[in-house]
């Protein structure tokens, strides 16, 4: 440890010492303290404080050949028996070389070995804090949150577990913001103070899963060197933590993503054992479902994230079952019995407060199914919801969030997945159009296809764009629709391709 010349002589052992030349360099950092028997050609190191420990000849010249040397190597000094004299020229070339030089009354061997214990304090500290942590946080798993508490009882000072992005999980406020894409032990001065932090990593993890901080002020601040390796000791407990947890949680979702995929693949009622591994997860199959499909870039670690995903539903007012599933999550809500339309509507709107809240710290996009009674109703309702995921994905403008029952026409575009289902969903639409003077459906793919254009549309169907006009305007009056809108413009697009390719 470091000390500086002028903290030795603060010691009250040292009270007796005094400073006969050099007295400009009692601030120079002290590194050991070495005691020399007697003068020689001995080198000095930077740092060292000479001690000699046998009283040389007053005025003895060897005592200007140490001052030299002890300048030359960056020494700190040079203590001396009071019965070492030194000479009025070596006290003014230790003032010239800013070399400090001592005398003491007493023995210099007790004072050597006070100046050790006291440049060793701050190791002996630092193990002592060390030790206090590994044994109060033991051997066994504890949560980050016992590693807190363990930490903020030792140290006396605020204590904080953060998430990888910085915010905070558990523990006190702290000041200092954590520089998250730096996975570094980091330190931060506060204007009367420190905070630092250490990160948390998971194996073969280059990107931190959570940080645990500490801040320290006033007089706790001079602790600052004394208590990084407790608090690498106590990240590593929370690592170790965080990788068994995330082997739990692993494990735990492949069985819930399996489950999930069996119930939506099976025809009809499931087998008792479907039955049997839905009752073991918790997954209510019958009353009437809404499925919630939660898609997110595949960037994003799912099965970190799915425990915030149920948070922000239970927050919202919506009790979901939460799956693991593909690029997000997939989830449902179930009713006893069938829900009204004012019961449907309500919960369209705490799931769109619940995807404003979510895209706070996620990018995320949300699509909600219809209701849809049983197990089988469940396969429905999630791909319903999963139809609408894709479309909100796209609608920026709209939150990312679609309710199949608040599509409207653009509902054909989820049917554009299930070929079975598309054709006759077209056909049913652009009914209103059959046996009508003007082939009202040609016009419009014609217009459809000509993005808009009035005049584009009439050069291709060889009419005169007035009569284009009042075709457009016709379809819309038989259809009910407004082809200024993008999905249903879309939707109807997609149906005139489905009809005219027969």
């Amino acid at each position: 440890m470091t000390g500086t010349v002028g903290g030795l002589l603060a010691l009250p052992e040292w009270a007796d010492v005094v400073v006969l030349a050099g007295a400009a360099g009692v601030g120079q950092a002290v590194r050991d303290v070495r005691p020399v028997m007697a003068l020689g050609r001995e080198s000095v190191g930077p740092g060292e404080l000479v001690v000699l420990v046998t009283a040389t000849p007053p005025g003895d010249w060897r005592l200007d050949a140490l001052a030299r040397r002890i300048a030359d190597g960056g020494g700190a000094g040079v203590l001396l028996p009071a019965a070492s004299a030194p000479a009025r020229g070596t006290l003014l070339l230790g003032d010239r070389l800013v070399v400090p030089v001592l005398a003491a009354e007493g023995s210099t061997l007790d004072l050597l070995v006070a100046a050790r214990l006291a440049l060793a304090a701050p190791d002996l500290e630092r193990a002592r804090v060390l030790l206090a942590v590994q044994k109060a946080v033991g051997k066994r798993l504890r949560t980050p949150e016992d590693v807190v508490g363990v930490l903020r009882g030792v140290l006396r000072a605020p204590v904080a577990l953060l998430d990888d992005r910085g915010e905070p999980l558990a523990g006190d406020p702290v000041a200092a913001v954590v520089r998250v894409d730096e996975p570094v032990p980091q330190r931060v001065a506060l204007a009367d103070g420190v905070v630092l932090a250490h990160p948390a990593l998971l194996p073969r993890s280059a990107r931190p899963s959570a940080w645990l901080v500490v801040e320290l002020r006033g007089v706790a601040a001079g602790r600052a060197e004394v208590v990084p390796p407790a608090l690498g000791s106590a990240a590593g407990a929370v690592g170790r933590w965080l990788s068994a947890h995330r082997l739990e949680l692993e494990r735990d979702a492949r069985s819930r993503t399996a489950l999930l995929g069996d119930l939506l693949r099976s025809d009809g009622e499931p087998t008792a054992d479907l039955r049997r591994r839905a009752v073991d997860a918790g997954w209510p199959l019958g009353g009437w479902h809404v499925g919630i499909r939660v898609g997110t870039p595949s960037t994003v670690d799912t099965v970190a994230r799915g425990p915030e995903v149920s948070a922000v539903l239970g927050a919202a007012g919506v009790e979901a079952v939460v799956v693991e599933h593909g690029d997000g999550w997939t989830a449902w809500t179930t009713f006893d019995q069938e829900p009204t339309a004012a019961r449907v509507r309500a919960l369209g709107g705490r799931l769109r407060t619940a995807q404003r809240d979510l895209r706070r710290t996620l990018h995320a996009y949300m699509g909600v199914g219809r209701p849809h009674p049983r197990p089988e109703g469940l396969a429905r309702t999630v791909g319903e919801a999963t139809d609408a995921a894709r479309l909100a994905a796209t609608r920026a403008e709209g939150g990312n969030f679609l309710h199949v029952d608040q599509l409207g026409m653009a509902q054909l575009l989820l049917e554009w997945t299930r070929t079975d289902t598309f054709e006759p969903a077209a056909r049913a639409l652009l009914a209103p159009l059959h046996g009508l003077p003007g082939d009202l459906v040609r016009t419009l793919a014609a217009y459809l296809d000509a993005e808009s254009s009035i005049a584009d549309t009439a050069a291709t169907l060889g009419v005169h764009r007035n009569t284009v006009a009042a075709r457009v305007t016709r379809v819309e009056h038989l259809l009910g629709v407004d082809l200024a809108h993008r999905d249903e413009r879309l939707a109807l697009h997609l149906a005139c391709r489905a009809v005219l390719a027969d």
